[in-house]
């Protein structure tokens, strides 16, 4: 994966009315840190990141930083947190965590199936218990996605992580085995189906009970 390169400038002013001020100039304000580094204030250009963010997922990019403070410094970096307005949508703030190239990190990765299920077609239902699934690898290592061939699952079949085969330099935590996805059983879904119309029957059951209790109270 290419690194983005992101220009960046050492920002002085703190609390919220300086971070105001940045965003009313297009900036916004940022932070870098890492195991090997003291957090460092930054600004960088809103609409670059937006561009840099629509290029892939935020949490697998890799970023090339160019800081500017008087003179011009690299580092590289990815996106550990990019903070949002609930509403607005409109980015409010960014935290950088520098890398090492030679050193592995943790990242999640979406997990993407493949083929057609034997069970599905008999009438079960893919059930993806994980969307996406955590793995450690160096940073020029990070797979865009995690592809699990679901054609020979029939129902009642499931996949564990640990049976997920990984590229080269890439590898799940270790003792971790939980299921990522299941074939459930026409069966399974018409029970959790007429579950729920029961718990509703007995949901409004209960509240015409309730209206009648009201009602000879009244009288």
């Amino acid at each position: 994966m290419e690194a983005i390169e992101l220009k960046t400038r050492v920002r002085q002013g703190l609390g919220k009315n300086a971070s105001r001020a940045l965003r009313r100039e297009g900036k916004l304000p940022a932070v870098l840190y890492g195991p090997d580094t003291d957090p460092l204030l930054l600004s960088v250009d809103t609409h670059e990141l937006e561009l840099a963010v629509k290029s892939g997922p935020s949490g697998q990019l890799l970023l090339r930083l160019v800081i500017e403070n008087g003179e011009r410094t690299t580092r590289r970096a990815m996106i550990k947190e990019l903070q949002r307005h609930p509403l607005s949508r409109e980015p409010l703030h960014v935290d950088f965590y520098e890398i090492s190239m030679d050193r592995k990190i943790s990242v999640k990765v979406p997990v993407v199936t493949t083929g057609e299920s034997k069970g599905v077609a008999m009438g079960g239902m893919l059930q993806i218990i994980r969307h996406e699934l955590e793995v450690e690898c160096l940073p020029d290592r990070i797979p865009e996605k995690i592809e699990i061939d679901i054609t020979e699952l029939d129902v009642g079949d499931s996949v564990h992580v640990q049976e997920i085969p990984l590229a080269e330099g890439v590898e799940f935590p270790a003792d971790v085995n939980f299921t990522v996805l299941t074939i459930l059983s026409p069966k399974k879904e018409e029970e959790e189906v007429t579950g729920e119309e029961e718990g509703e029957e007995l949901e409004m059951e209960a509240e015409g009970g309730e209206e009648t209790e009201s009602a000879e109270s009244a009288e």
